[in-house]
């Protein structure tokens, strides 16, 4: 709230165009698999409704019905038919941030989660970006951040971000070459 994020929420029986359509999320892609997923329709139906494997859900939602600029935080929980152990869950909660804008940069997004990890994890939190591939950012990365866990300080990844895909920009109506911006999604129990 202090660097200018309204919370939202949305719904958790998601559709398919909103889990992974606007996602920018293809057919093949294995995120999008019946086993992997909890659906309550049939998986092969018109736009089957499921339940959401991500908040990302709600930035679509959002952009859907507001024009840039957009600065948003939502969090909720999330359902995936993980294995479980010490760091997955069937249910988990994610809390997902979204800023576009006219001339968003990574540099603000680095910038966003630097400040996030010294308000969570204190003064001296050190964060890494490593790239990694999501289909809804582009460029992508894991967020790392340094820890002590009891053995001395390590890195622990806690989320993905990187700057919107023009084609989710697409999908919610923006034009991609008046606006940008940047998307960040951290498991809070991961």
């Amino acid at each position: 709230g202090r660097m200018g994020f309204d919370a939202v929420t949305g719904p958790e029986l998601e559709d398919e165009h909103h889990n992974f359509v606007a996602l920018n999320i293809p057919q093949q892609h294995p995120a999008r698999d019946p086993l992997d997923n909890f659906y309550l329709t049939d998986p092969d139906g018109e736009n089957p409704l499921l339940l959401r494997s991500q908040t990302s859900t709600v930035q679509i939602r959002v952009m859907e019905n507001t024009q840039p600029p957009v600065r948003i935080v939502s969090t909720g929980r999330v359902y995936r038919p993980d294995e479980h152990d010490a760091t997955h869950y069937s249910m988990f909660h994610q809390v997902e941030g979204l800023y576009v804008d006219k001339k968003v940069s990574m540099v603000d997004l680095k910038t966003t989660l630097y400040q996030f990890a010294r308000a969570m994890f204190g003064e001296d939190a050190e964060i890494d970006l490593v790239p990694s591939y999501f289909p809804f950012t582009e460029p992508s990365a894991e967020l790392y951040v340094k820890m002590d866990l009891g053995k001395g300080p390590e890195w622990m990844e806690i989320g993905g971000c990187g700057m919107v895909d023009p084609a989710v920009f697409e999908h919610v109506g923006y034009d991609p070459e008046e606006v940008t911006g940047f998307a960040f999604g951290l498991g809070i129990e991961r």
